[in-house]
């Protein structure tokens, strides 16, 4: 049963923490990621991708996977190719928001960004690099059954298109939404859908559930979830400091964005942020009725999280 109370749910989520023993295991397996080329004096290239990749952070879309493959009878380490493509995706993102055309931030969990470090147009080219470097290593690298390993490729390319994250960033600096429903849509594509593709794939991998209407309240999940991530990420914006986001705070005001902040005030956004992770948790209970305590946690994580 999700807390009832904001202060409840603060308190659950200091009990459990985070699962940082699967963090540790996706920055190892990501630790050993190259990227070669036959062709020569391309190391530049490979050096702005792991300057990004391996910045830190919580990884919290590849620890998602790994923990729904713990929630659904999978061997953790089985699916960790789809993980690191999942980070190479969000990473890829990072540095795109990043760059002058868009966000124009100087700074990415507390050091330099990559058009700051090596340029923008480096930077761009690492961004487009980690991008389809994350397919070929889930389409080489992912065991399984090849149908199952395609279905989620095709999930992951719906999650990161038009009708996903590039679209729902469009919208974004388009500045085309203009109801509460346009908002919690442009968020459910921009942040949603990639959070979700991290839980979807991993099903589709498995081969389970085979219930539709499992299927689609996983989904209702994994939705909530990435909203309930935005909602707590433009908060942040607001109450957090540049030490603890690792990036200029005030950044969503400066571009004069429409954020849940801007929408329903700061404490309207944090009674939508209350409403948003209990219904995350319901979905949960409903989706793993048996339990699925690393995912309570991510859940409550990002629920409480100050970064």
């Amino acid at each position: 049963m999700a807390p009832s109370t904001k202060t409840e749910a603060h308190a659950a989520a200091a009990a459990v923490g985070y699962p940082d023993h699967l963090r540790a295991q996706v920055d190892v397996y990501l630790d050993a990621l190259r990227f070669p080329s036959r062709a020569p004096r391309t190391d530049g290239l490979e050096e702005a991708m792991r300057y990004s990749l391996l910045a830190g952070g919580k990884r919290i879309r590849p620890v998602l996977a790994l923990a729904t493959a713990g929630a659904v009878g999978l061997e953790r380490s089985s699916i960790l190719p789809l993980a690191a493509a999942l980070e190479l995706i969000h990473t890829y993102s990072l540095i795109h928001d990043d760059l002058p055309a868009m966000d124009d931030d100087d700074l990415r969990r507390g050091r330099p960004t990559c058009h700051v470090k090596f340029g923008e147009d480096v930077a761009i080219l690492a961004g487009d690099a980690l991008y389809a470097e994350a397919f070929r290593h889930l389409l080489t690298a992912q065991p399984g059954d090849p149908a199952r390993v395609l279905a989620a490729a095709r999930e992951l390319a719906g999650a990161t298109g038009v009708d996903g994250m590039v679209g729902g960033q469009y919208l974004d600096v388009a500045g085309v939404s203009e109801t509460p429903g346009d908002l919690r849509r442009l968020h459910e594509l921009k942040t949603g859908r990639l959070i979700g593709a991290s839980v979807i794939c991993v099903l589709l991998l498995s081969g389970s559930p085979s219930d539709a209407d499992e299927t689609l309240s996983w989904r209702r999940f994994a939705s909530e979830l990435g909203v309930l991530f935005q909602i707590v990420d433009d908060i942040l914006d607001v109450t957090g400091t540049d030490d603890a986001l690792g990036k200029p705070q005030g950044s969503d005001e400066r571009h004069g964005k429409r954020t849940y902040v801007t929408e329903f005030g700061l404490e309207g956004a944090k009674k939508l942020a209350q409403e948003s992770h209990a219904a995350a948790r319901a979905t949960l209970s409903s989706s793993a009725p048996h339990g699925a305590p690393e995912l309570e946690q991510i859940t409550d994580f990002i629920y409480t999280r100050t970064s």
